[in-house]
């Protein structure tokens, strides 16, 4: 199948490359939803801008010419700004990109535009959440210049990227293309805008990394949210405790060094890209039990023992381990982890994880088990159970410590939502310094999580997950030994099918909250966890389904009369794919090369379902 995939992208760009369109297509859109169609000017085709800007005017489809000494004014004293113009200075020089169907428009008589200005107002404005991403984008007709203006650095980079996605080679003279007499005002709907990434079941280079940062800054994503480690290797070597990587890593060679995480955070910076770390714990620990084996309970055994029911299983999938709480160590170990990651990562924001705690892990351990055994004898039945006491001794032993430093925690909804082990006392998880990440049952969760008053990042299993659906991955699975003609349901994908863009594209993350509940969201993140994925696979897994995150999150996935707009997404989203190709992401294909020749010919004209 990855074969099959690999050669599917290859002949994907190897066409959209070497045959490029040659004439002028009127687009037609059919939205299967109404069983109605309509045709847009097919000079909208020239301002392809992913994700879409929320105001965009353009009264007169005119283009003009980018002069051949095209230069990118404005402040020089920020170091990260300065590095954002000089590199789309060198994309709009260089990248060429030449529409798959090409634009209706008319070249105007103007002066080739000579320069873009920029205009900050706030220089001071460092990367966090809530910081102010608007900018306004003004390319005149009558003149030469261009003005990108915004209230901070960052606001100014997303407009960068915009003014890159106008410039095409169009003409017949090869010439670089920009259309004039056009405004933009644009500012995202919600703030945070992520893509987690797991670097512990398969590691991925500190290259593969910067690439998908790069990717991210072109679809305005703002969050990496790095998924560091876990149960099955700790690659992060720290100063204070290098031995948790040295023995809990893969090997030397699958290892983020402090100054790997130094490049990546600062690549992030230049790239208006928050980098937050997450050392999962006290669950998904088996890896620390290298350096410090008596801290971990149930390290190294089998994750679901024979003949034993799921709910008495050690560990969700293979690879078991969990921080003792009761061990005085592991707070000592906890502490001086906590203080290398404050120091290396600067964003305000520190995920501490907190999910799939089982009850079977802690139970193997003789002193929990002594504990449980006095806990349950004095408390009655209507008070906090002694797992759930576990963790509110660990969470109060932790969270403070990463308050200190001034730092907001994230945990996984578990430590509220779960049915057996969750913190129960509210002082424990004060909501002014959690936010709580949902990865289950969609809506009803983010529901269940605002309504407690928790700010929420949604990173739904049902829409957002990218590893879903292809299938399990213990070796043994009986599930995939079934007579011919068994019903394979989800194909032993837990999260399965398989999460489309449409998908992605069309989930309303506030869906069924009251307006006071929508404000506790702070946005959304797509999730890629890595048991079936490496750098090999990285770039179409991540690509273009990102994208359709990040346009729903950006502008919206509705038009300005309230329908959804996936249909007219299509086209676009194509179009953009195929940029992001060229610029070195190897997005995978949504629809074949001919539908995109053919704008309309490849929707349909009847409702699914």
């Amino acid at each position: 199948m990855r074969v099959i995939l690999t050669v599917l992208c290859f002949l994907s760009y190897y066409f959209c490359c070497c045959f490029p369109a040659a004439v002028a297509v009127k687009s037609a859109q059919y939205h299967s939803h109404s069983h109605s169609h309509s045709r847009p000017h097919s000079y909208l085709k020239a301002v392809n801008v992913w994700p879409k800007p929320i105001k965009l005017q353009w009264p007169q489809p005119k283009v003009t010419s980018l002069s051949a000494d095209f230069t990118i004014k404005g402040p020089r004293n920020h170091q990260h700004l300065v590095a954002a113009m000089d590199r789309y200075l060198g994309v709009i020089r260089s990248e060429h990109h030449m529409p798959l169907v090409n634009p209706d428009v008319t070249i105007s008589n103007s002066n080739p535009l000579e320069v873009l200005l920029i205009k900050v107002d706030d220089l001071t404005a460092i990367l966090q959440h809530g910081v102010d991403e608007s900018y306004n984008l003004t390319i005149h007709d009558v003149t030469s210049k261009a003005v990108l203006s915004a209230k901070t650095a960052w606001g100014a980079m997303r407009g960068l990227e915009t003014f890159s996605q106008l410039v095409w080679v169009g003409g017949g003279r090869e010439q670089l293309l920009i259309p004039v007499g056009l405004d933009i005002w644009d500012s995202p709907m919600f703030a945070h805008r992520g893509l987690m990434l797991d670097t512990s079941r398969n590691y991925y280079g500190v290259e593969d990394i910067l690439r998908t940062i790069s990717a991210m800054s072109w679809n305005k994503l703002n969050v990496f949210h790095w998924h560091i480690t876990d149960s099955h290797s700790f690659p992060l070597l720290l100063p204070s405790d290098p031995n948790l990587a040295v023995r809990g890593s893969y090997g030397p060679f699958m290892q983020y060094t402090p100054a790997d995480v130094v490049r990546i955070v600062r690549f992030g910076l230049d790239h208006g890209v928050r980098v937050i770390p997450e050392i999962d714990s006290p669950a998904h620990t088996g890896s620390w039990a290298g350096a410090h084996p008596e801290i971990v309970t149930c390290a190294g055994m089998f994750w679901w023992p024979a003949e034993s029911e799921w709910a008495n299983r050690l560990a969700s999938e293979p690879g078991s381990g969990q921080l003792n709480p009761l061990h005085p160590k592991t707070y000592q170990v906890m502490k001086k982890l906590i203080k290398d990651l404050v120091s290396l990562f600067p964003d305000p924001f520190y995920h501490s994880g907190g999910d799939e705690v089982i009850p079977g892990c802690w139970t193997t351990d003789p002193d929990i088990q002594t504990f449980l055994a006095n806990y349950n004898s004095t408390h009655n039945e209507t008070t906090t159970n002694g797992l759930s006491r576990l963790l509110e001794i660990f969470v109060n032993s932790t969270l403070p410590y990463i308050t200190s430093y001034n730092k907001t925690s994230i945990y996984w909804e578990d430590v509220l939502l779960d049915s057996t082990i969750r913190v129960e006392d509210s002082s424990v998880l004060p909501p002014e310094h959690t936010i709580l990440q949902t990865w289950n049952g969609g809506p009803l969760n983010t529901k269940r999580i605002v309504s407690s008053g928790y700010r929420v990042i949604v990173s739904s299993s049902d829409y957002y997950y990218l590893d879903c659906g292809h299938g399990s991955f213990p070796g043994n699975d009986s599930q995939y030994n079934q007579p011919p003609g068994t019903d394979q349901g989800n194909g032993g994908s837990w999260c399965g099918p398989f999460k489309t863009w449409q998908l992605i594209y069309n989930y309303d993350i506030t869906y069924g909250l009251t307006e006071k509940e929508k404000r506790l969201v702070l946005g959304g993140e797509v999730a890629l966890w890595s048991e079936q994925a490496d750098s090999t696979v990285l770039d179409s897994r991540l690509w273009p389904r990102a994208s359709a995150l990040a346009e729903s999150l950006w502008s919206g996935n509705r038009d300005d009369s309230g329908k959804k707009r996936y249909a007219e997404a299509t086209d676009r989203l194509n179009e953009w794919r195929y940029r992001m190709v060229s610029r070195g992401v190897r997005a995978e294909p949504i629809q074949p090369l001919w539908c995109v020749r053919n704008p309309g010919m490849c929707n349909t004209l009847h409702a699914s379902g």
